[in-house]
């Protein structure tokens, strides 16, 4: 079956961003977009009111993904659009329709001054039980944005991307993971950063502060696991500039700070089946909450 770039419609600016984000992702991908609006029931006293008809509810609820159709095709007119309605919540109906998604792409809000993502229980819910990778972007997001500024300092579509930030923890490297951020950084004609986060062993912790040399040995060893780790993909993207950065402490704070001059952020996320909540991880959680760029959590092994 043929996989689509779908993304989830709710009418706010935030999908309008999402959809016009996913459309320039499809383009790249030369796959088609799959534009999905759920309609959540309404509760059944307010369904009763004369305001909520069967004729109004199904006005707004073809309205939402005909208008975001409609501006994607005028914008990408060399991107297949489709629109697919469904009813239900929509935490459990996005997971379905990303089953056949390449990935899933949904809108988040922004924190205003803190820049960072405000993400809802519909969009946790997502990430944490979708299969597929699950982009998160902001409504502020531009195209110009994900491009370093012209000459006189200002983004521009018509500049190179950005550099793709991969998140690896070279204890637990996956090939899906990893595989997704090289690859989007090579169809973007980008480079590649990736940032491994090291801390010391418990045994270690005390000693590092005053024992400057113990600290460069620990530092040194997690560059090289990490060198290692990328040796291979290095071979297989040949045409993938590849930066290698390793820092001492919270992985998400050197993630978040990394993406202030990123196009796109790669994070993972266990895909262990949890039937209660929704657990994606501390790093990919905080990632999500402050990132300033698009975040793709790829769930793996």
């Amino acid at each position: 079956m043929l996989r689509t770039v779908t993304v989830g419609l709710d009418g706010s600016s935030e999908s309008r961003a999402a959809a016009e984000w996913a459309a320039r992702e499809a383009k790249l991908r030369g796959l088609p977009l799959k534009l999905v609006h759920v309609w959540e029931p309404v509760p059944e006293p307010m369904a009763q009111a004369s305001l909520l008809d069967a004729e109004t509810q199904r006005h707004w609820s073809e309205r939402i993904p005909r208008e975001a159709a409609e501006a994607v095709r005028l914008h990408h007119p060399d991107v297949e659009v489709v629109t697919e309605q469904f009813s239900g919540y929509p935490g459990d109906v996005l997971v379905k329709a990303a089953e056949d998604a390449e990935l899933l792409v949904l809108g988040s809000r922004g924190l205003g001054g803190l820049g960072g993502f405000m993400v809802g229980s519909v969009g946790l819910s997502a990430v944490a039980h979708t299969e597929r990778p699950v982009v998160l972007v902001r409504a502020p997001e531009r195209a110009a944005d994900e491009h370093e500024p012209d000459a006189t300092g200002v983004p521009s579509t018509g500049t190179p991307f950005l550099p793709v930030v991969l998140g690896l923890d070279v204890r637990h490297p996956d090939e899906r993971l990893i595989g997704f951020a090289f690859d989007a950084a090579l169809r973007r004609t980008t480079s590649l950063r990736v940032v491994n986060a090291w801390n010391p062993p418990p045994y270690y912790a005390f000693g590092t502060p005053v024992n400057p040399a113990l600290h460069e040995a620990l530092a040194l060893s997690a560059a090289e696991e990490l060198e290692k780790v990328l040796s291979p993909w290095r071979t297989r993207f040949p045409d993938v500039e590849v930066v290698e950065i390793t820092r001492y402490g919270s992985p998400a704070f050197h993630l978040v700070k990394a993406s202030q001059e990123a196009s796109l952020l790669v994070v993972g996320r266990n895909a262990r089946r949890i039937p209660v909540g929704a657990h994606i991880g501390h790093t990919a959680h905080a990632v999500l909450h402050h990132a300033t760029v698009p975040v793709a959590v790829v769930p793996h092994d």
